[in-house]
Protein backbone atom coordinates (compact mmCIF):
# COMPACT_ATOMS: atom_id res chain seq x y z
CA UNK A 1 0.00 0.00 0.00
CA UNK A 2 1.42 3.50 -1.20
CA UNK A 3 1.45 5.93 1.79
CA UNK A 4 -0.45 9.11 1.28
CA UNK A 5 0.95 12.09 -0.20
CA UNK A 6 0.36 14.15 2.11
CA UNK A 7 0.28 12.97 6.13
CA UNK A 8 -0.65 15.42 9.08
CA UNK A 9 2.54 16.34 11.44
CA UNK A 10 0.61 17.38 14.10
CA UNK A 11 -1.67 14.48 14.30
CA UNK A 12 1.71 12.54 13.94
CA UNK A 13 2.86 14.44 17.48
CA UNK A 14 -0.82 13.54 18.79
CA UNK A 15 -0.67 9.92 18.10
CA UNK A 16 3.40 9.66 19.25
CA UNK A 17 1.77 9.87 22.73
CA UNK A 18 -0.93 7.25 22.53
CA UNK A 19 -0.49 3.20 21.16
CA UNK A 20 -0.22 3.04 18.02
CA UNK A 21 -2.29 -0.11 17.45
CA UNK A 22 -5.51 0.05 19.35
CA UNK A 23 -7.02 -2.50 21.41
CA UNK A 24 -10.24 -3.32 22.18
CA UNK A 25 -8.93 -6.22 24.82
CA UNK A 26 -10.35 -5.61 28.38
CA UNK A 27 -8.10 -6.93 29.40
CA UNK A 28 -5.33 -4.70 28.68
CA UNK A 29 -4.76 -1.62 31.10
CA UNK A 30 -2.75 0.90 31.66
CA UNK A 31 -0.66 0.01 34.93
CA UNK A 32 0.09 3.35 37.19
CA UNK A 33 3.88 4.72 37.74
CA UNK A 34 4.51 2.49 40.93
CA UNK A 35 3.52 -0.90 39.05
CA UNK A 36 5.18 -0.26 35.28
CA UNK A 37 8.28 0.88 37.36
CA UNK A 38 9.51 -2.24 38.03
CA UNK A 39 9.44 -3.77 34.85
CA UNK A 40 11.10 -1.17 33.14
CA UNK A 41 14.14 -1.34 35.30
CA UNK A 42 14.22 -5.24 35.05
CA UNK A 43 13.89 -4.15 31.07
CA UNK A 44 16.69 -1.93 31.29
CA UNK A 45 18.75 -4.09 33.23
CA UNK A 46 19.16 -6.91 30.71
CA UNK A 47 19.27 -4.51 27.89
CA UNK A 48 22.24 -2.65 29.98
CA UNK A 49 24.14 -6.04 30.37
CA UNK A 50 23.50 -7.20 26.92
CA UNK A 51 24.92 -3.84 25.49
CA UNK A 52 27.63 -4.02 27.67
CA UNK A 53 29.22 -7.11 27.26
CA UNK A 54 28.46 -6.91 23.49
CA UNK A 55 30.87 -2.79 23.02
CA UNK A 56 33.31 -5.12 26.06
CA UNK A 57 33.89 -7.96 23.28
CA UNK A 58 33.81 -5.86 20.39
CA UNK A 59 36.61 -3.41 21.33
CA UNK A 60 38.38 -5.98 23.32
CA UNK A 61 38.42 -8.80 20.65
CA UNK A 62 40.04 -6.22 18.71
CA UNK A 63 43.08 -4.75 21.17
CA UNK A 64 43.35 -8.41 21.44
CA UNK A 65 44.35 -9.34 18.35
CA UNK A 66 46.30 -6.04 17.79
CA UNK A 67 48.87 -7.95 21.63
CA UNK A 68 48.28 -11.49 19.60
CA UNK A 69 49.38 -10.56 16.01
CA UNK A 70 51.50 -7.12 16.73
CA UNK A 71 52.35 -4.68 14.08
CA UNK A 72 50.01 -5.26 11.20
CA UNK A 73 45.73 -4.45 10.85
CA UNK A 74 45.24 -7.18 8.78
CA UNK A 75 43.99 -9.51 11.22
CA UNK A 76 42.02 -7.22 12.75
CA UNK A 77 40.56 -5.58 9.43
CA UNK A 78 39.49 -9.20 8.28
CA UNK A 79 37.89 -10.29 11.85
CA UNK A 80 35.90 -7.01 11.60
CA UNK A 81 35.01 -7.88 7.92
CA UNK A 82 33.89 -10.76 8.14
CA UNK A 83 31.93 -9.84 11.83
CA UNK A 84 30.11 -7.36 9.94
CA UNK A 85 29.51 -9.23 6.77
CA UNK A 86 27.80 -11.99 8.87
CA UNK A 87 25.05 -9.93 10.06
CA UNK A 88 24.98 -8.11 6.07
CA UNK A 89 23.90 -11.58 4.69
CA UNK A 90 22.37 -13.52 7.39
CA UNK A 91 20.30 -10.60 8.82
CA UNK A 92 17.33 -11.21 7.06
CA UNK A 93 17.03 -14.77 8.53
CA UNK A 94 17.59 -13.68 11.63
CA UNK A 95 14.42 -11.51 11.11
CA UNK A 96 12.15 -14.35 9.87
CA UNK A 97 13.15 -15.44 12.96
CA UNK A 98 11.99 -12.90 15.17
CA UNK A 99 8.80 -12.48 13.30
CA UNK A 100 8.01 -16.44 13.20
CA UNK A 101 9.31 -18.09 16.60
CA UNK A 102 8.12 -16.77 19.89
CA UNK A 103 8.82 -13.26 21.53
CA UNK A 104 10.63 -15.30 24.65
CA UNK A 105 12.45 -18.00 22.85
CA UNK A 106 13.97 -15.21 20.23
CA UNK A 107 15.25 -13.23 23.36
CA UNK A 108 16.75 -16.29 25.74
CA UNK A 109 18.50 -18.06 22.83
CA UNK A 110 20.04 -15.05 21.52
CA UNK A 111 21.71 -14.27 25.47
CA UNK A 112 22.78 -18.08 25.58
CA UNK A 113 24.35 -17.97 22.21
CA UNK A 114 25.96 -14.23 22.66
CA UNK A 115 27.00 -15.33 26.15
CA UNK A 116 28.63 -18.80 24.84
CA UNK A 117 30.18 -17.53 21.75
CA UNK A 118 32.34 -14.79 23.77
CA UNK A 119 33.40 -17.52 25.91
CA UNK A 120 34.40 -19.85 23.45
CA UNK A 121 36.19 -16.50 21.81
CA UNK A 122 38.24 -16.07 25.28
CA UNK A 123 39.18 -19.31 25.34
CA UNK A 124 40.26 -19.20 22.27
CA UNK A 125 42.23 -15.89 21.96
CA UNK A 126 43.78 -17.00 25.50
CA UNK A 127 44.92 -19.74 23.81
CA UNK A 128 46.37 -17.84 21.15
CA UNK A 129 47.88 -15.52 23.71
CA UNK A 130 51.21 -17.10 24.55
CA UNK A 131 52.03 -17.76 20.23
CA UNK A 132 52.22 -14.07 20.25
CA UNK A 133 56.04 -14.42 20.47
CA UNK A 134 56.35 -17.42 18.54
CA UNK A 135 56.40 -18.24 15.07
CA UNK A 136 53.07 -18.16 13.56
CA UNK A 137 52.44 -21.92 12.50
CA UNK A 138 49.17 -23.80 10.95
CA UNK A 139 47.79 -23.61 14.60
CA UNK A 140 47.59 -19.84 14.95
CA UNK A 141 45.54 -19.54 11.60
CA UNK A 142 42.86 -22.06 12.87
CA UNK A 143 42.81 -20.54 16.27
CA UNK A 144 42.21 -17.57 14.44
CA UNK A 145 39.65 -19.02 12.09
CA UNK A 146 37.83 -20.22 15.53
CA UNK A 147 37.93 -16.48 16.64
CA UNK A 148 36.11 -15.24 13.48
CA UNK A 149 33.51 -18.08 13.18
CA UNK A 150 32.33 -17.30 16.90
CA UNK A 151 32.62 -13.76 16.57
CA UNK A 152 30.04 -14.27 13.47
CA UNK A 153 27.67 -15.64 16.29
CA UNK A 154 28.06 -13.47 18.88
CA UNK A 155 26.90 -11.10 16.13
CA UNK A 156 24.28 -12.42 14.61
CA UNK A 157 22.82 -13.26 18.26
CA UNK A 158 23.19 -9.32 19.06
CA UNK A 159 21.02 -8.58 15.83
CA UNK A 160 18.67 -10.79 16.92
CA UNK A 161 18.45 -9.71 20.49
CA UNK A 162 18.39 -6.12 19.57
CA UNK A 163 15.84 -6.49 16.72
CA UNK A 164 13.28 -8.19 18.69
CA UNK A 165 13.81 -5.97 22.15
CA UNK A 166 14.27 -2.05 20.08
CA UNK A 167 11.53 -2.86 17.25
CA UNK A 168 9.36 -5.19 18.67
CA UNK A 169 9.47 -5.34 22.71
CA UNK A 170 9.59 -1.57 23.32
CA UNK A 171 6.32 -0.92 20.71
CA UNK A 172 4.53 -3.97 23.22
CA UNK A 173 5.74 -2.44 26.85
CA UNK A 174 5.02 0.82 25.84
CA UNK A 175 1.73 0.30 24.65
CA UNK A 176 0.45 -2.00 27.13
CA UNK A 177 1.89 0.20 30.45
CA UNK A 178 0.95 3.64 28.80
CA UNK A 179 4.56 4.45 28.78
CA UNK A 180 5.56 7.50 25.97
CA UNK A 181 7.33 5.27 23.12
CA UNK A 182 9.42 8.32 22.76
CA UNK A 183 11.13 7.87 26.12
CA UNK A 184 11.67 4.27 25.76
CA UNK A 185 13.37 4.82 22.92
CA UNK A 186 16.08 7.31 24.27
CA UNK A 187 16.49 5.88 27.43
CA UNK A 188 17.25 2.47 25.53
CA UNK A 189 19.79 4.86 22.98
CA UNK A 190 20.83 6.41 26.40
CA UNK A 191 22.14 2.71 27.97
CA UNK A 192 23.72 2.36 24.43
CA UNK A 193 25.82 4.98 24.21
CA UNK A 194 26.80 5.45 27.80
CA UNK A 195 28.23 1.46 27.60
CA UNK A 196 29.78 2.64 24.20
CA UNK A 197 31.54 5.12 26.08
CA UNK A 198 32.31 3.31 29.33
CA UNK A 199 33.01 -0.18 27.83
CA UNK A 200 35.76 0.30 25.95
CA UNK A 201 37.84 2.66 28.25
CA UNK A 202 37.58 0.19 30.92
CA UNK A 203 38.48 -2.83 29.12
CA UNK A 204 41.37 -0.71 27.53
CA UNK A 205 42.81 0.34 30.94
CA UNK A 206 42.63 -3.40 31.98
CA UNK A 207 44.62 -4.54 29.07
CA UNK A 208 47.17 -2.09 29.64
CA UNK A 209 47.83 -3.36 32.93
CA UNK A 210 47.37 -6.84 31.39
CA UNK A 211 46.19 -8.42 28.23
CA UNK A 212 45.93 -12.39 29.98
CA UNK A 213 43.62 -10.38 32.93
CA UNK A 214 41.31 -8.11 30.40
CA UNK A 215 40.98 -11.80 28.50
CA UNK A 216 39.66 -13.42 31.41
CA UNK A 217 37.62 -10.37 32.78
CA UNK A 218 35.44 -10.46 29.41
CA UNK A 219 35.59 -14.32 30.22
CA UNK A 220 33.98 -13.72 33.86
CA UNK A 221 31.62 -10.83 33.27
CA UNK A 222 29.85 -12.85 30.82
CA UNK A 223 29.47 -16.19 32.77
CA UNK A 224 28.10 -14.18 35.97
CA UNK A 225 25.79 -11.27 33.60
CA UNK A 226 24.01 -14.18 32.32
CA UNK A 227 21.68 -15.43 34.36
CA UNK A 228 20.73 -11.64 35.49
CA UNK A 229 20.10 -10.67 31.71
CA UNK A 230 17.93 -13.82 31.33
CA UNK A 231 16.06 -13.95 34.60
CA UNK A 232 15.01 -9.81 34.08
CA UNK A 233 13.86 -10.14 30.76
CA UNK A 234 11.77 -13.43 31.70
CA UNK A 235 10.23 -11.31 34.36
CA UNK A 236 9.43 -8.70 31.82
CA UNK A 237 7.97 -11.27 29.72
CA UNK A 238 5.61 -12.44 32.79
CA UNK A 239 4.82 -9.18 33.57
CA UNK A 240 3.46 -7.77 29.91
CA UNK A 241 0.89 -10.48 29.01
CA UNK A 242 0.97 -8.94 25.47
CA UNK A 243 4.33 -10.18 24.73
CA UNK A 244 3.17 -13.77 25.02
CA UNK A 245 0.64 -12.91 21.62
CA UNK A 246 3.18 -13.97 19.52
CA UNK A 247 2.40 -12.05 15.81
CA UNK A 248 1.76 -14.61 12.63
CA UNK A 249 4.16 -14.29 9.40
CA UNK A 250 3.69 -11.73 7.25
CA UNK A 251 3.06 -13.63 4.19
CA UNK A 252 0.96 -16.70 5.48
CA UNK A 253 -0.48 -19.20 2.87
CA UNK A 254 -3.85 -19.97 3.57
CA UNK A 255 -3.64 -23.22 2.97
CA UNK A 256 -0.80 -23.93 5.54
CA UNK A 257 -0.95 -24.46 9.36
CA UNK A 258 0.24 -22.16 11.38
CA UNK A 259 3.09 -24.52 12.34
CA UNK A 260 5.71 -24.03 9.86
CA UNK A 261 7.52 -26.87 8.09
CA UNK A 262 11.27 -26.88 7.57
CA UNK A 263 12.40 -25.23 4.66
CA UNK A 264 14.12 -26.17 1.43
CA UNK A 265 17.17 -23.87 0.28
CA UNK A 266 14.06 -22.61 -2.65
CA UNK A 267 11.83 -21.48 -0.52
CA UNK A 268 14.35 -19.89 2.33
CA UNK A 269 15.39 -17.84 -0.45
CA UNK A 270 12.17 -17.16 -2.18
CA UNK A 271 11.48 -15.99 1.32
CA UNK A 272 13.97 -14.02 1.66
CA UNK A 273 13.51 -12.11 -1.77
CA UNK A 274 10.16 -11.32 -0.35
CA UNK A 275 11.36 -9.75 2.62
CA UNK A 276 13.59 -7.74 0.81
CA UNK A 277 10.96 -7.00 -1.74
CA UNK A 278 8.45 -5.45 1.27
CA UNK A 279 11.48 -3.66 3.10
CA UNK A 280 11.95 -1.93 -0.22
CA UNK A 281 8.22 -0.97 -0.98
CA UNK A 282 7.55 -0.25 2.76
CA UNK A 283 6.40 3.38 3.40
CA UNK A 284 9.54 4.10 5.78
CA UNK A 285 12.11 2.51 3.03
CA UNK A 286 13.43 5.57 2.42
CA UNK A 287 13.61 6.98 6.00
CA UNK A 288 15.67 3.74 7.00
CA UNK A 289 17.83 3.83 3.92
CA UNK A 290 18.81 7.40 5.02
CA UNK A 291 20.06 6.43 8.08
CA UNK A 292 21.64 3.08 6.46
CA UNK A 293 23.90 5.49 4.91
CA UNK A 294 25.12 6.86 7.29
CA UNK A 295 27.20 3.81 8.24
CA UNK A 296 29.16 4.64 5.39
CA UNK A 297 31.47 6.63 7.57
CA UNK A 298 35.13 7.32 8.39
CA UNK A 299 34.05 10.25 10.32
CA UNK A 300 33.67 8.83 13.70
CA UNK A 301 35.32 7.93 16.91
CA UNK A 302 36.37 4.29 15.25
CA UNK A 303 39.31 2.36 14.97
CA UNK A 304 39.86 4.43 11.53
CA UNK A 305 39.78 8.19 12.83
CA UNK A 306 41.05 7.40 15.96
CA UNK A 307 44.25 5.79 13.76
CA UNK A 308 44.41 8.69 11.58
CA UNK A 309 44.07 11.24 14.13
CA UNK A 310 47.30 9.26 16.41
CA UNK A 311 49.04 9.60 12.62
CA UNK A 312 49.18 13.23 13.25
CA UNK A 313 50.67 13.62 16.65
CA UNK A 314 47.54 13.38 19.34
CA UNK A 315 47.60 10.85 22.08
CA UNK A 316 45.45 8.23 22.82
CA UNK A 317 44.54 11.01 25.89
CA UNK A 318 43.43 13.60 23.63
CA UNK A 319 41.36 11.01 21.53
CA UNK A 320 39.44 9.63 24.74
CA UNK A 321 38.80 13.35 25.69
CA UNK A 322 37.71 13.94 22.00
CA UNK A 323 35.25 10.76 22.60
CA UNK A 324 34.35 12.14 25.59
CA UNK A 325 33.44 15.51 24.24
CA UNK A 326 31.40 13.44 21.48
CA UNK A 327 29.44 10.92 23.78
CA UNK A 328 28.25 13.77 25.82
CA UNK A 329 26.76 15.23 22.55
CA UNK A 330 25.53 12.28 21.52
CA UNK A 331 23.46 11.69 25.30
CA UNK A 332 22.06 15.27 24.92
CA UNK A 333 20.38 14.14 21.33
CA UNK A 334 18.21 11.72 23.39
CA UNK A 335 17.23 14.27 25.58
CA UNK A 336 16.22 16.96 22.59
CA UNK A 337 14.66 14.51 20.38
CA UNK A 338 11.89 13.43 22.40
CA UNK A 339 11.04 16.94 23.52
CA UNK A 340 11.79 18.23 19.21
CA UNK A 341 9.50 15.07 18.51
CA UNK A 342 6.46 15.64 21.00
CA UNK A 343 7.14 19.37 19.60
CA UNK A 344 6.78 19.16 16.00
CA UNK A 345 6.87 15.73 14.83
CA UNK A 346 8.97 13.06 13.99
CA UNK A 347 9.05 13.70 10.37
CA UNK A 348 9.95 17.17 10.80
CA UNK A 349 12.24 16.80 13.61
CA UNK A 350 14.17 14.17 11.31
CA UNK A 351 14.49 16.56 8.68
CA UNK A 352 16.26 19.43 11.49
CA UNK A 353 18.60 16.88 13.08
CA UNK A 354 19.94 15.40 9.49
CA UNK A 355 20.42 19.06 7.88
CA UNK A 356 22.11 19.64 11.32
CA UNK A 357 24.73 16.51 10.97
CA UNK A 358 25.02 17.69 7.19
CA UNK A 359 25.93 21.51 7.64
CA UNK A 360 28.27 20.14 10.57
CA UNK A 361 30.09 17.93 8.54
CA UNK A 362 30.58 20.37 5.21
CA UNK A 363 31.81 22.98 7.41
CA UNK A 364 34.29 20.67 9.20
CA UNK A 365 35.37 18.97 5.95
CA UNK A 366 35.73 22.32 4.19
CA UNK A 367 37.70 24.10 6.53
CA UNK A 368 40.14 21.01 7.10
CA UNK A 369 40.94 21.08 3.72
CA UNK A 370 41.91 24.43 3.71
CA UNK A 371 44.21 23.10 6.65
CA UNK A 372 45.80 20.48 5.32
CA UNK A 373 49.45 21.79 5.85
CA UNK A 374 48.78 22.08 9.62
CA UNK A 375 47.85 18.67 10.61
CA UNK A 376 46.91 20.03 14.45
CA UNK A 377 44.42 22.79 13.21
CA UNK A 378 43.01 20.02 10.56
CA UNK A 379 42.56 17.19 13.14
CA UNK A 380 41.18 19.70 15.69
CA UNK A 381 38.64 21.19 13.11
CA UNK A 382 38.12 17.74 12.22
CA UNK A 383 36.76 16.32 15.25
CA UNK A 384 35.09 19.19 16.45
CA UNK A 385 33.45 19.01 13.01
CA UNK A 386 32.37 15.37 13.66
CA UNK A 387 31.44 15.48 17.71
CA UNK A 388 28.63 18.15 16.40
CA UNK A 389 27.22 16.35 14.00
CA UNK A 390 26.77 13.44 16.65
CA UNK A 391 23.95 15.78 17.92
CA UNK A 392 22.70 15.52 14.60
CA UNK A 393 23.40 12.09 14.12
CA UNK A 394 21.36 10.53 17.06
CA UNK A 395 18.52 12.83 17.20
CA UNK A 396 18.07 11.31 12.99
CA UNK A 397 18.44 8.14 14.08
CA UNK A 398 15.90 8.43 17.23
CA UNK A 399 13.11 10.30 14.74
CA UNK A 400 13.93 7.52 11.70
CA UNK A 401 13.21 4.81 14.73
CA UNK A 402 10.01 6.33 15.84
CA UNK A 403 8.60 6.30 11.87
CA UNK A 404 9.76 3.01 11.35
CA UNK A 405 7.85 1.92 15.15
CA UNK A 406 4.62 3.32 12.93
CA UNK A 407 5.22 2.22 9.66
CA UNK A 408 6.01 -1.41 9.63
CA UNK A 409 3.47 -4.04 10.72
CA UNK A 410 3.78 -6.19 13.97
CA UNK A 411 3.79 -9.46 11.38
CA UNK A 412 7.13 -8.03 9.67
CA UNK A 413 9.19 -6.23 12.63
CA UNK A 414 11.42 -8.50 12.79
CA UNK A 415 12.47 -9.25 8.82
CA UNK A 416 11.81 -5.49 8.55
CA UNK A 417 14.57 -4.44 10.82
CA UNK A 418 17.10 -7.40 10.83
CA UNK A 419 16.99 -6.15 7.23
CA UNK A 420 17.90 -2.87 7.97
CA UNK A 421 20.82 -3.86 10.11
CA UNK A 422 21.84 -5.72 6.99
CA UNK A 423 21.67 -2.82 4.83
CA UNK A 424 23.94 -0.56 7.87
CA UNK A 425 26.40 -3.52 8.04
CA UNK A 426 26.89 -3.33 4.35
CA UNK A 427 27.85 0.19 4.09
CA UNK A 428 29.98 -0.24 7.32
CA UNK A 429 31.64 -2.82 5.36
CA UNK A 430 32.25 -0.13 2.69
CA UNK A 431 33.63 2.23 5.22
CA UNK A 432 36.40 -0.37 6.01
CA UNK A 433 37.18 -0.98 2.52
CA UNK A 434 37.53 2.58 1.71
CA UNK A 435 40.37 2.33 4.59
CA UNK A 436 41.88 -0.88 3.76
CA UNK A 437 41.96 0.51 -0.26
CA UNK A 438 43.07 4.07 1.07
CA UNK A 439 45.12 3.07 3.66
CA UNK A 440 48.16 5.78 3.84
CA UNK A 441 47.18 8.70 5.90
CA UNK A 442 47.59 11.07 3.41
CA UNK A 443 44.84 9.43 1.40
CA UNK A 444 42.38 9.31 4.20
CA UNK A 445 41.16 12.54 2.67
CA UNK A 446 39.53 10.45 0.34
CA UNK A 447 37.54 8.61 3.01
CA UNK A 448 36.44 12.02 4.51
CA UNK A 449 34.73 13.22 0.95
CA UNK A 450 33.58 9.45 0.45
CA UNK A 451 31.87 10.01 3.94
CA UNK A 452 31.01 13.47 3.55
CA UNK A 453 29.16 12.36 0.25
CA UNK A 454 27.36 9.47 2.07
CA UNK A 455 25.67 12.55 5.25
CA UNK A 456 24.53 14.14 1.62
CA UNK A 457 22.93 11.63 0.35
CA UNK A 458 21.41 10.81 3.86
CA UNK A 459 19.95 13.80 3.60
CA UNK A 460 18.65 13.78 -0.19
CA UNK A 461 17.05 10.27 0.79
CA UNK A 462 15.66 11.82 4.16
CA UNK A 463 14.13 14.76 1.79
CA UNK A 464 12.97 12.91 -0.69
CA UNK A 465 10.84 10.91 2.31
CA UNK A 466 9.63 14.14 3.34
CA UNK A 467 8.41 15.00 0.18
CA UNK A 468 7.10 12.32 -0.29
CA UNK A 469 4.83 12.03 2.99
CA UNK A 470 4.07 15.83 2.95
CA UNK A 471 3.88 16.76 -0.26
CA UNK A 472 6.47 19.55 0.70
CA UNK A 473 9.36 20.06 2.61
CA UNK A 474 9.33 23.94 3.95
CA UNK A 475 6.24 25.64 4.92
CA UNK A 476 7.08 29.02 3.10
CA UNK A 477 4.13 30.43 2.51
CA UNK A 478 3.52 29.82 6.06
CA UNK A 479 6.74 30.70 7.47
CA UNK A 480 5.79 34.46 5.83
CA UNK A 481 2.37 34.75 7.31
CA UNK A 482 2.19 36.01 10.99
CA UNK A 483 -0.15 33.59 13.20
CA UNK A 484 -3.30 33.59 11.79
CA UNK A 485 -6.77 32.88 12.49
CA UNK A 486 -6.97 28.93 13.33
CA UNK A 487 -3.31 28.37 13.72
CA UNK A 488 -1.22 27.46 16.47
CA UNK A 489 1.95 28.74 16.56
CA UNK A 490 4.95 26.45 17.50
CA UNK A 491 8.18 28.77 17.81
CA UNK A 492 8.22 30.74 15.11
CA UNK A 493 5.91 28.71 12.54
CA UNK A 494 2.38 29.01 12.50
CA UNK A 495 1.11 25.51 11.56
CA UNK A 496 -2.56 24.25 10.86
CA UNK A 497 -4.57 23.17 14.44
CA UNK A 498 -4.49 19.58 15.48
CA UNK A 499 -8.56 19.40 14.32
CA UNK A 500 -7.42 21.09 10.69
CA UNK A 501 -4.83 18.67 10.36
CA UNK A 502 -7.40 15.65 11.42
CA UNK A 503 -9.56 16.72 9.18
CA UNK A 504 -7.66 17.08 5.95
CA UNK A 505 -5.61 13.42 6.61
CA UNK A 506 -8.18 11.47 8.02
CA UNK A 507 -7.73 8.79 5.44
CA UNK A 508 -3.79 8.70 6.17
CA UNK A 509 -4.63 7.55 9.65
CA UNK A 510 -6.79 5.32 8.55
CA UNK A 511 -4.15 3.95 6.45
CA UNK A 512 -1.48 3.66 8.76
CA UNK A 513 -3.86 1.89 11.40
CA UNK A 514 -4.56 -0.66 8.80
CA UNK A 515 -1.12 -1.24 7.32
Amino acid sequence: MTSPSRRSLSTESARSSSPMESSSDPTTTTSGPKATRPVLWRLYASHTLSTWNARTFEFGAVIFLAKIFPGTLFFASCYALFRSAAAAVLGSWIGSLVDRKDRLWVVTHSIIWQRCSVAGSCLVLGAMLPLASAERGVLTYIAFLAAVVLACVEKLAFVANTVAVERDWIIVVADSLGVERQELNSTMRRIDLLCKLIAPLGIGLLDGYSTKVAIWFVFGQNAISVLVEYFAIVQVHASVPELAKTSQPAHPSPTQPHTTPPQTARSSLTTALHQWKDYLHNPAFLASFALSLLYLTVLSFASQMTTYLLTLGFTSTHVSLMRLVSVILELSATCAAPWLMSRIGAVRSGLWFINEQLLSIALAIGVWLMYTNHPLIAGVTLVSGVALSRLGLWGFDLSVQFLVQAHVSESSRGSFSAIEMSVQNMFELLSFATTMVFYRPEDFRIAVLISGAAVAGSAACFAGYVRRERGHLVHVDRCLKRMGRGGKKIGYRVLPTIEEEVEMDEGAAGGAQMR
